[in-house]
């Protein structure tokens, strides 16, 4: 447990100093800010769809990433030497997943307080944004993970990570934006897609890295 502490400790650092937790949730700002002179100051419309344009801003703060989170790690022969030292990719897998996790949801969710202002939600609505994102983040940053881990090594692996990321989220994605109006049925198939990919990605991830290193 102590080392797999150090290991989510590790890449919250990286997270910090590669602005890997300041630049999602500025990009995810500026699209709530801009979003409203794009569709004019109409309330009852802003009202209407903010909640998915929070959800697709969030979908795309949580790719910006990804390039860091694990080919630098791969390049350096980080991965090997923690290998050599017992552990596993799964295990490395799900530390960078936590870590990524807890570089972008907490502050996203609270930029999301900003965000809701911006768009002139309720505070209803407000609240089933932010349940939805404490279910559906963990998923996002699973999805980050392993498409960091298939496309590492690629040349353009940030717009490859893209193609392979967007469509499969488009269900969590789906689901969130949904569960704002769509209550507890709706967030049921957000945390059942969000823990598929939980529980999926170490495996992938760890696959994935282990033939990277070969």
């Amino acid at each position: 447990m102590k080392g797999f502490a150090t290991l989510v400790m590790r890449e919250l650092r990286g997270a910090w100093v590669s602005g890997g937790m300041l630049l999602p949730i500025a990009f995810f700002l500026l699209v709530a800010i801009l979003f409203p002179f794009g569709i004019g100051p109409d309330s009852k419309l802003l009202a209407r769809v903010g909640g998915g344009v929070i959800w697709a801003a969030a979908l795309l703060a949580a790719l910006l990433p990804v390039e860091r989170l694990v080919a630098p790690d791969l390049e350096r022969g980080v991965v090997d030497q923690l290998a050599v030292r017992g552990a596993s990719e799964a295990m490395i897998a799900t530390a960078k997943l936590v870590g990524h996790w807890l570089g972008f949801a907490p502050l996203l969710m609270l930029a999301s307080v900003l965000a809701a202002g911006l768009l002139g939600l309720s505070g209803h609505t407000l609240l089933a944004i932010e349940l939805g994102l404490l279910i559906g983040t963990p998923g996002l940053a699973a999805l980050g993970v392993a498409t960091a881990a298939l496309t590492a090594g690629l040349r353009g692996s940030g717009a490859v990570a893209g193609l392979v990321m967007l469509p499969l989220a488009v269900p969590l994605l789906i689901f969130g934006a949904g569960s704002i109006e769509g209550g507890p049925g709706a967030l049921k198939l957000l945390g059942a897609v969000s823990l598929l990919l939980v529980a999926g990605t170490p495996f992938v991830a760890g696959a994935a890295m282990r033939m990277a290193g070969d």
